[in-house]
């Protein structure tokens, strides 16, 4: 009898240690109001079939969006070899500084949206060392372009390039020393911005993300779906994410992380345009809309970038107009 309870008090004081820590590791202040932004992406305009100067303008004067991330994606910017075409990039930027937004501009090859690598036509067949050589030169033309707007925040260096298991087949193996070239890069550039690095929130550790910028950025999915599972909430807590943000602040140094996609748009299987509405009112609905919104709230991150709001525009092109206005709700406050 003896030995069983001292095995139970050891059981019980490993597993008040194991939840002290939690307690301690996971520790989040939880802000009243959520400093709100919003990720645009040209080609998700296009896919959706919109005429995307209509979607960034309303985003931009109907919601009254004040902080914007925008992508300079590699295809877009230099469609052909040492020919560059800005006059989308320059819209969203000069936009952006009219309407007084804070602007973060990715740079890279790996930017966000499908096929997550945007590469030009004309250097998908260079070896590795020629491509890496057109993307540096490509990361300095935007970078000097832009770097005297103010308006201009934060410089992202390509999008969570740590995640290699997640279209691999489109970017290849990573080479996690070129991406510090592309960082030392954009510093010796200009040193006067900090440089955000993003990394999964849920499919990775963060170490080798957080360790290189001077702001980290996580993605946050609630709500998903894939072949096997179907629909399928995550199993992850608000605390989770909260909890390795204060790991990776202990061993490297405090610094600001904020949450840089936080998916409010359904996840679907098939091009949007090809998907009956009621599967993508279902897989995202107003009540997990705003469960999402919730969770994000609970993680104790203060800034987060909103992930849809294409989608929400082109629903209420659909004659669904709720999404339009709780985006419009959100930012109002």
């Amino acid at each position: 009898m003896i030995r069983v309870n001292k095995k139970i008090k050891k059981i019980i004081i490993m597993i008040s240690i194991i939840l002290v820590a939690y307690f301690v590791i996971s520790f989040r202040n939880i802000p009243e109001e959520v400093d709100y932004g919003v990720s645009f992406n040209t080609l998700y305009a296009r896919e959706l079939g919109l005429e995307w100067k209509d979607v960034y303008d309303a985003i931009l004067d109907d919601l009254n969006v004040k902080k914007i991330r925008l992508a300079a994606h590699w295809d877009l910017v230099e469609p052909e070899n040492g020919e560059y075409s800005f006059s989308e990039m320059d819209y969203q930027v000069n936009k952006a500084t009219q309407n007084d937004v804070e602007i973060i501009l990715a740079v890279g090859k790996r930017l966000p949206r499908w096929p997550e690598c945007h590469i030009p036509y004309w250097a998908e067949d260079l070896n590795k060392d020629a491509q890496e050589k057109e993307i540096l030169e490509y990361v300095e033309t935007v970078v000097s372009r832009y770097k005297e707007n103010k308006n201009i925040k934060i410089w992202q260096v390509e999008n969570e390039p740590f995640l290699g298991i997640f279209a691999k087949e489109h970017c290849k193996d990573f080479d996690a020393d070129f991406l510090d070239k592309e960082i030392e890069l954009v510093r010796k550039l200009d040193s006067s911005r900090e440089i955000l690095i993003t990394d999964s929130g849920e499919l990775s550790t963060w170490r080798n993300a957080y360790k290189r910028g001077d702001i980290f950025g996580n993605t946050l999915y609630v709500y998903a779906w894939n072949e096997w599972m179907g629909d399928f909430r995550s199993f992850v807590m608000p605390g989770f994410y909260s909890a390795k943000r204060n790991i990776w602040n202990a061993i490297y140094g405090e610094k600001e992380a904020i949450i840089a996609e936080l998916a409010l748009e359904p996840w679907l299987d098939k091009p949007v345009v090809e998907e009956d509405l009621d599967v993508q009112i279902h897989r995202m609905s107003p009540k997990k809309f705003d469960n999402v919104l919730e969770f994000s709230r609970k993680t104790g991150f203060k800034t987060q970038y909103l992930w849809g709001a294409e989608w929400w525009y082109y629903m209420d092109l659909q004659g669904n107009d709720w999404y339009w206005e709780r985006g419009k709700e959100i930012f109002k406050k």
